[in-house]
């Protein structure tokens, strides 16, 4: 890969979205694919990176710890030595945990369980990139549709990616300065494992499928076109942006 490369921090890249966000970027990236807790996710993905010609490295941490964040960057600031680089270009705020729930039903356990990784780990990781990040790079966060409609029986989801919009909004303004476009993508109802229950139920999928204009689920690829606009050039002067990529939901 020529020294040139740049280089691409993809949190929750072992599967779904993450996956091909990072597919996506590795044509023209070196790209580290953070993994939480499935470091097979994760080596999968290094290996479909490399079987297209690709370079990428697997990197495993718990981003509901600081401490672990903070571990995490020490082993990118090795690796990144290792290969003559000391900056990252992009950064891509993929990870995050689901889970349904209204006002009546989320408990505090669940609560903690979505802001710490949707917010916290969000914030803590973009911190310690930030002080890495070069001018002119790119963040791109991974919001929700959620975030931005009424939807009760997801209520605590919502709100840990609406701290997502807010937090997206003043990072943009506070690294203008510095040429770093900070943007966010606000998937709809996207084909992972996060929407098992709904694919699996065929009228819960066809009343989505048909609140949909473009008539269908979204596919993984789908967001990562998207993320790859946003993070290359083309897309250097949008910033402090939510850009819902849902097909159409609610129009």
């Amino acid at each position: 890969m020529d020294s040139n490369t740049k280089v691409a921090l993809i949190t929750g890249a072992s599967g779904g979205i993450g996956r091909e966000i990072a597919l996506r970027l590795a044509a023209d990236h070196l790209v580290l694919a953070h993994y939480g807790r499935d470091a097979r996710g994760g080596a999968e993905t290094v290996r479909q990176i490399e079987a297209g010609g690709g370079e990428a490295i697997s990197l495993g941490a718990d981003l509901t710890s600081v401490d672990a964040i903070g571990e995490l960057f020490d082993t990118i600031d090795v690796e990144l030595s290792a290969r003559g680089r000391d900056k990252l270009d992009v950064l891509v705020n993929n990870a995050g945990t689901g889970g349904g729930g209204g006002l009546d039903t989320v408990d505090e356990a669940a609560f903690d369980r979505l802001f710490d990784t949707n917010a916290k780990g969000t914030f803590f990781v973009t911190k310690h990139a930030v002080e890495r990040l070069r001018d002119g790079g790119a963040i791109v966060n991974i919001s929700s549709m959620v975030s931005r409609a009424a939807y009760p029986g997801s209520i605590a989801y919502g709100m840990s990616k609406a701290a997502i919009n807010s937090f997206t909004l003043s990072l943009a303004a506070g690294l203008g300065n510095r040429g770093i476009s900070v943007n966010a993508v606000a998937p709809g109802a996207t084909d992972t494992v996060f929407i098992d229950a709904v694919t699996s139920n065929p009228a819960r999928l066809a009343s989505i499928v048909g609140g949909t204009s473009l008539g269908r689920l979204g596919h993984p690829r789908d967001i990562a076109g998207v993320v790859a606009f946003l993070a290359s050039d083309d897309g250097a002067w949008i910033t402090g942006q939510v850009i819902e990529a849902s097909g159409g939901m609610h129009l």
